[in-house]
């Protein structure tokens, strides 16, 4: 896939992330807390939920990357931590968000050159 390409299906997804997240209820107007942002586990599972760092993280990060035209990772598996932060929740229905965070694996997964 070229880089362009990569580029802008990425754009579409995280568009379409924050589209479901502001549905939903999930996209917050308050960044989390100083301490929060400073985890350094993986996804900050240990201070934020996966929507969370999607909207914090994630999403800015890859953004600059993009508009420095930079190449993205490789590999992408956030889906299965998003599943377990979403499961259980019967105030949304996550399965648009997890559909969508999925292709966002799949997609930085086909940049690799690993099977989607």
């Amino acid at each position: 896939m070229q880089e362009a390409e990569l580029h802008q299906q990425m754009l579409t997804l995280m568009q379409e992330v924050e589209a479901e997240m502001r549905r939903q209820g999930l996209w917050a107007s308050y960044p989390p807390s100083p301490e929060a942002m400073a985890s350094r586990m993986p996804f900050m599972y240990d201070t934020l939920k996966s929507y969370e760092w999607l909207q914090w993280v994630f999403i800015p990060r890859t953004r600059a990357l993009i508009d420095a035209r930079g190449q993205l990772p490789g590999n992408c598996n956030i889906h299965p931590l998003a599943e377990h932060h979403l499961a259980g929740r019967s105030d949304i229905d996550g399965s648009r968000l997890l559909e969508l965070i999925l292709q966002i694996d799949k997609t930085m997964s086909r940049n690799s050159g690993g099977v989607a």
